[in-house]
């Protein structure tokens, strides 16, 4: 009779095996783990066993074994001192700080100085006092990244990219908080703007919305595009570049870190390669990058300006008799639009390459569309030069260009494009 009694006993909390409940707790949230300890002392003390805090550590703060071990302190307390301080950033804390994480890492081999150049993060205190001087409130996940680090010393080369050619570079900074809002917009156009990066050359800078005004989406990343035609200065359209912060910043170091973006001379290039851009012609392989150029750009007048950079190479098992130079070129560009213009010349950029087993030749040019986008494909013609009577072609691959999504401003209610003529510097 007692052994029924014993069986039929209700399970109560107070009963229940350990190892069962902290599995059960181990599935939870951070904030239903701290929910558990206001539940009963059973579940206060289970809740606080410290591997629970491991995982949470890692997913949100991205604390590794070895910052534990150098803090002497336990997971729980490693997790709640955290929060203590960027608790607020909990969205975002892992998303900018593994991209940050990333970008040293890769960037530190590669470009030293570049790193050096980033400055200490700022406080919560220094952010207030920003919001304060501005009079609104900045992306908490702006804020975020402020605090690992904020933005960089004005140096050349600039953490956000470059671009050369032949009469113009570009190099951005990543402003610090203080120099950006030094430049915060509330003038028609560009109304509750914050600058996010500057270029010394060339003056131009990239944009967060900080607030919804004029057509924008708050939070939106933007390069500014005054129309030429207007005379209203208040008339900027805009090249979207990132819905967020997190996007635009996240994207930019996904692009660098994967090899997207080319490192050349200590200098991170934003040129886009389109793996499926190379074509092999015998022992010679061509393949093309693109970049869209901003700065040289315009919305009215309809003005889009492309960079491409191409890679040719010979392949070093190529027979040392294959060697050959760089004669000619031959284009064929069309626009969106469906009109096609043929362009031949000699050389590329005024020189006449010789090409020999395992060597490179690299080379800029550019070009601009009346259109939103376009094509350009072609052939180099090439002669041996131990057989100087023999030519043969060597194709280019079609490589597509097209400028990031823009937005016209609400200043211009109804335009046209005015018509004009395709410019090409062609080589």
């Amino acid at each position: 009779m007692a052994a029924m009694e014993t069986q039929s006993a209700p399970l109560t909390l107070e009963s229940l095996p350990t190892d069962p409940l902290l599995l059960i707790l181990s599935f939870l949230d951070y904030r239903d783990l701290i929910n558990c300890c206001y539940v009963s002392r059973r579940l206060s003390q289970l809740s606080s066993h410290d591997p629970l805090w491991r995982r949470h550590c890692k997913k949100y703060w991205l604390i590794s074994e070895e910052e534990k071990t150098q803090k002497n302190q336990c997971w729980k307390s490693l997790f709640i001192d955290t929060y203590s301080d960027v608790g607020r950033y909990i969205d975002h804390y892992a998303a900018i700080k593994k991209a940050w994480d990333d970008l040293k890492k890769y960037l530190e081999p590669r470009c030293p100085r570049m790193v050096l150049s980033l400055k200490e993060g700022a406080r919560e205190e220094d952010l207030d006092a920003v919001e304060a001087q501005i009079g609104c409130k900045l992306p908490d996940d702006y804020r975020c990244s402020y605090r690992i680090h904020n933005g960089q010393k004005l140096v050349v080369p600039g953490l956000l990219g470059s671009m050369a050619l032949s009469n113009h570079y570009r190099s951005e900074d990543l402003l610090d908080v203080d120099t950006a809002a030094g430049g915060f917009q509330q003038r028609q156009g560009l109304k509750y703007c914050l600058p996010l990066t500057f270029c010394i050359h060339t003056g131009l800078s990239q944009y967060i919305a900080v607030e919804a005004a004029e057509g924008r989406n708050k939070n939106e990343v933007f390069y500014q595009c005054p129309d030429q035609m207007a005379r209203n200065p208040a008339a900027i359209d805009m090249f979207i570049i990132g819905a967020t912060f997190t996007d635009w910043f996240t994207s930019y170091v996904s692009n660098v870190v994967s090899g997207g973006f080319p490192i050349i001379r200590d200098q991170i290039f934003r040129y886009v390669h389109d793996p499926e851009c190379v074509a092999t012609t015998g022992d010679i392989t061509v393949s093309v990058s693109t970049s869209f150029l901003p700065e040289l750009s315009s919305v009215h007048p309809p003005h889009y300006f492309f960079t491409y950079r191409i890679r040719i190479e010979m392949s070093k098992d190529a027979l040392p008799e294959k060697a050959c130079q760089l004669d000619s070129r031959y284009w064929r560009i069309t626009n969106a639009k469906g009109d096609v213009e043929e362009v031949q010349g000699p050389g590329v950029v005024g020189e006449f390459p010789i090409i020999s087993p395992g060597r490179v030749y690299e080379y800029t040019s550019c070009t601009t569309f009346s259109t939103t986008s376009g094509y350009m494909e072609g052939y180099y013609t090439f002669h041996f030069l131990y057989f100087k009577d023999k030519i043969f072609n060597v194709a280019i691959p079609r490589f597509h260009m097209a400028c990031p999504t823009f937005r016209v401003s609400i200043a211009r209610l109804s335009f046209n494009f005015l018509p004009t003529t395709n410019t090409h510097i062609k080589s």
